[in-house]
């Protein structure tokens, strides 16, 4: 396995980090694919903002709007795996293109929607939007940006998705509170419009590079690198932090309320810090992430306090103002270990193999995603909120054996490149 540890295409060209030239182009880059970024994002959860309104518009279940989402993240996991061939195959800047596209449809598509079957489609035409991001943007960022500005390019792209997380239900909510909810998804369905607009217009920033349009027909295949054991721990490295992730966006707020018998608004706070932390650590992450080769002790270090933080909120044994402080250090450490897993991927990739390398592993996100709320949801129809955050801590923790795992892989590919 050759590691994919010099820079393509322009990024070549300036082999030194200094310029303004280069600066300019890097900032360039990272901006255009974290604003893509950030829109992905914000469609994750544009049906779980509007909840309040489409159950009693549809007579819909706990369950069947729960399934809505399940379809987005399972159609966009499976979708994604195969949206790395496509980018390496076609380039990363048409496929985005696309993707943004689709996620515009879909909205488009919810706010017409006069059946249950409607919604299931609005959210399959999301996932197949939402797919393609992933591959495309990291590969986007490995082609173009100089190599010693890509820790601070992953910390951006980062930030930009928990910015989307975090603007949708306030925006949705907000147009559909004065309005109604298909006005939101109209509105909704504007944004990716706009950002599509955008990226268009700077199309020259974002083109894709010849070599990767081609190198699908290398002598090994395109298959080749899923007989790599580091891809697949990679990918379970996803899967199982996702299911964590999942359970803090799901129902944690659900869980401090029962545990610390505190206001739902001061719950949604602790939610709130989680991300606003997560997104300061992700800054900080890109800083250290630049000055690292061994990434894998920072995630681990990272992800280890975060299961212990976790497991201290399932005693419920601290005041509840503390609670919500540890809310917001958890979203902090994981937001440091960002970067530096991204970076860690990006050295597990073989040459030519980025998107789909990324395609494939960061599947295993949107599978978490798709797993996480049907087991901690599981967990509190049981009258287990306690096992919502043990759950969590016991996720975190196999976090970390996967990270040792792809360390010791990459490694020795590492030295020898060296």
């Amino acid at each position: 396995m050759r590691s994919n540890t010099s820079p393509a295409g322009p990024a070549a060209a300036s082999a030194t980090p200094d310029g303004n030239g280069a600066l300019r182009r890097d900032a360039r880059v990272i901006g255009l694919v974290g604003l893509a970024h950030g829109t992905s994002h914000f469609y994750h959860v544009i049906l779980a903002a509007l909840i309040p309104w489409l159950k009693p518009a549809f007579q819909l279940s706990y369950a069947e709007l729960g399934l809505l989402m399940t379809v987005f993240f399972t159609v966009s996991g499976v979708g994604q795996a195969m949206a790395g061939f496509v980018v390496d195959r076609l380039g990363a800047r048409s496929v985005l293109f696309g993707g943004i596209s689709l996620l515009g449809l879909s909205a488009l598509l919810l706010s017409g929607a006069h059946s249950y079957a409607m919604l299931v489609l609005g959210a399959f035409v999301a996932g197949c939007g939402n797919s393609v991001f992933h591959p495309a943007d990291y590969t986007i960022l490995n082609e173009h940006v100089t190599r010693t500005r890509l820790a601070h390019g992953f910390s951006v792209h980062a930030i930009s998705g928990n910015i989307g997380w975090a603007v949708s239900p306030l925006f949705l909510t907000f147009v559909a509170s004065r309005t109604d909810w298909r006005t939101a998804l109209l509105c909704a369905a504007a944004v990716p419009c706009a950002v599509l607009a955008l990226l268009v217009w700077q199309r020259h920033a974002l083109r894709s590079m010849p070599h990767a349009v081609h190198a699908a027909g290398t002598t090994e295949g395109s298959f080749a690198f899923l007989r790599l054991r580091v891809v697949w721990l990679c990918f379970a490295f996803f899967l199982i932090s996702a299911v964590a992730l999942a359970g803090i966006q799901s129902f944690a707020v659900t869980s401090l309320v029962t545990l610390y018998g505190m206001p739902l608004a001061w719950a949604a706070s602790g939610y709130t810090a989680y991300m606003v932390a997560s997104a300061a650590g992700t800054l900080y992450g890109g800083f250290l992430g630049a000055g690292s080769v061994r990434h894998e002790r920072a995630i681990m270090l990272a992800f280890a306090l975060a299961a212990l933080m976790a497991l201290v909120l399932a005693t419920a044994a601290v005041p509840a103002w503390l609670a919500l402080v540890l809310m917001g250090l958890i979203g902090l450490v994981t937001g440091v270990a960002g970067p530096s897993r991204d970076l860690m991927i990006r050295g597990a990739a073989p040459a030519n193999a980025t998107g789909r390398v990324f395609g494939v592993v960061y599947s295993g996100l949107d599978s978490g995603l798709a797993l996480g709320p049907l087991l901690f949801g599981a967990l509190m129809d049981g009258g287990h909120p306690a096992g919502v955050f043990v759950g969590i801590a016991v996720f975190q923790a196999l976090v970390i054996v996967t990270a040792l795992g792809v360390g010791g892989q990459v490694r020795p590919t590492r030295a020898q490149t060296a």
